[in-house]
């Protein structure tokens, strides 16, 4: 099974998603590489994928796909924090679950999204 490190950003009720070309919008993150923590692995690819270098990232969970484990992050970020899309993001949009609802989205991201959500919401 593959480990991808996934990065949940929130901006009040917003959480920040990113697309490659022609691709379904999807959360920041990427695959663990070789002798990297998944908490390096997830502050690299926000970092590579958005340019927004965060350290404060929170452990939140495991969500098992199909064929991906991903190791769940999460991490407040404030409105000067302006993400931009790096190398083969196309791009990076803050969306509350209510606009994200008519657009296409990775089934694993919606999953990740969906259990947040309704923990947050307890």
């Amino acid at each position: 099974m593959k480990e991808r490190a996934t990065v949940i950003c929130r901006r009040e009720n917003e959480i920040l998603y990113v697309r490659k070309p022609k691709a379904r919008w999807t959360l920041p993150g990427g695959k663990v590489e070789a002798n990297e923590s998944p908490a390096q692995a997830a502050a690299r690819e926000l970092r590579e994928e958005t340019g927004l270098i965060l350290e404060d990232l929170s452990y939140i969970t495991r969500f098992e796909g199909e064929t991906v484990l991903h190791h769940v992050f999460e991490v407040s970020v404030t409105f000067i924090a302006t993400p931009m899309p790096k190398n083969e993001i196309a791009d990076c949009r803050w969306f509350t679950a209510k606009e994200l609802g008519n657009l296409k989205v990775n089934p694993a991201a919606k999953s990740i999204v969906k259990a947040f959500l309704s923990e947050v919401a307890r």
